[in-house]
């Protein structure tokens, strides 16, 4: 039998917290591998699944998958009919408030 892994949700214990604080939960989530790509790449609108593991360097399946499943859990994203996977008004707010981190990084890197 599988163990299923717990997705991460404010007020369940996460990865490095057992407190179950909201931006605990919220860093375990953004840290699995491919989170923050997948959201990243629906900034400028839906993909399809297909269209999406293109656009992260050819990402697995079943992780893609799993991690679509993750963040529409959370609400950060959502499958529209037709459409593909996009970002919620929730996940346009997460990913705004990135931005000074982008801002940020841009300026750290060595051309920056």
């Amino acid at each position: 039998m599988a163990v299923r892994k717990r997705r991460p949700r404010p007020g369940r214990p996460v990865r490095g917290s057992r407190s179950g604080r909201p931006i605990m939960a919220l860093l375990d989530l953004l840290g699995r591998r491919w989170a923050l790509r997948v959201i990243w790449e629906l900034r400028e609108g839906a993909l399809s699944f297909r269209a999406l593991q293109e656009r992260c360097d050819g990402v697995s399946p079943s992780v893609l998958n799993t991690r679509l499943a993750e963040l529409r859990e959370a609400g950060v994203l959502a499958l529209r009919e037709g459409e593909g996977y996009a970002l919620t008004r929730d996940g346009e707010g997460l990913l705004a408030a990135l931005a000074p981190l982008h801002v940020w990084a841009k300026g750290w890197a060595p051309d920056g």
